[in-house]
């Protein structure tokens, strides 16, 4: 079963046992692939639907980190709740020592030397490493491998 159909079958098991957050949550994700294909005329992959996921879950943590800092305890609430119900249906993240690992074969596949090759490194990464770490993370560790 595809990502985007295992979401439509969630989206009717939550609103089943009346899980309004779920539903909800799981409705602007399908909304949000929705908005690919109708805009891009195609059927979307699995790997379109966990880019989409990453999105939308950088949404909601920059949310959350905003309402933290208003001191609105209930939307951050609401905020984690939609994090979790969102990665469940990404792959398991990479520790660092993993990302370390496969950031420095690309490194030396790349033949990249210093900072100036960080665009070549970058390029392959986020095409190797997918959803399993975000841009900031890879970012960081690139710059840290290259100096």
């Amino acid at each position: 079963m595809s990502l985007k159909e295992q979401i439509k079958s969630d989206v009717k098991d939550a609103m089943r046992a009346k899980e309004v957050v779920k539903r909800d949550t799981l409705r602007n994700i399908q909304a949000a692939i929705k908005q690919i294909e109708v805009d891009e005329r195609r059927d979307v992959a699995d790997a379109d639907v966990e880019s989409i996921l990453m999105k939308y879950l950088k949404q909601r943590e920059d949310a959350k980190t905003q309402f933290a800092q208003a001191g609105r305890e209930d939307l951050v609430k609401k905020e984690e709740t939609e994090i979790n119900i969102v990665k469940v249906y990404l792959p398991e993240p990479m520790t660092d020592a993993e990302l370390e690992t496969v950031l420095k074969g690309i490194i030396a596949s790349t033949g990249a030397q210093s900072m100036k090759d960080m665009g070549k490194v970058m390029g392959s990464a986020k095409a190797s490493i997918g959803s399993r770490a975000d841009g900031g993370r890879i970012n960081t560790m690139v710059k840290t491998l290259l100096s």
